[in-house]
């Protein structure tokens, strides 16, 4: 999904013109289609939190001469800075497998000395550039699910009777 607003994401679920892309797929193919590329969208949004999470700690833990006790990482890992807590991850329970994540080998940071800048900013930019690539990749998934919704609309829109087709038959 691009930057330009509520406003353009509207106009361009609700678009006229069929895609290309998507045209070979039948109704059942094109459902569940967008609802692998939801799955997915979950997968990434959670590591896209677990990153941001990863690099609250760090700063934080870097300018104290103690481990974080549970208030501080209550405050760090719920605090948005924008006055809205966080929200738990509803999809996902702690005892399913984590997602795969191809670069999580080479972002993912686990022992960082608080007391060595050279160690936290290394393992910020590394968090930071992961963090980039998955909202890169996240926002190419909201541009696919907007373009199979769409396509689900239209063709709705030509066949009323086929949106029907959801509901299970007793």
């Amino acid at each position: 999904m691009s930057n330009q607003g509520p406003d353009s994401r509207r106009r361009s679920v609700t678009s006229t013109v069929p895609s290309e892309e998507l045209a070979a797929l039948d109704l059942e193919q094109l459902r569940s289609y967008r609802h692998g590329l939801e799955g997915e969208e979950d997968k990434v949004s959670y590591w896209r939190r677990l990153v941001h999470a990863r690099i609250d700690v760090l700063e934080a833990e870097s300018g104290t001469s103690a481990p974080l006790s549970i208030d501080d990482l209550v405050r760090v890992l719920g605090d948005t800075g924008s006055g809205r807590t966080r929200r738990a991850l509803v999809r996902f329970r702690a005892a399913d497998p984590l997602p795969d994540l191809p670069v999580l080998s080479e972002m993912w940071v686990t022992e960082v000395d608080p007391h060595d800048a050279g160690e936290i900013e290394d393992a910020l930019e590394r968090l930071r550039t992961a963090e980039r690539q998955l909202t890169a990749y996240r926002r190419a998934l909201h541009d696919r699910i907007d373009e199979a919704t769409r396509e689900l609309i239209l063709r709705y829109r030509a066949n009323p009777l086929a949106a029907l087709t959801v509901i299970p038959q007793e």
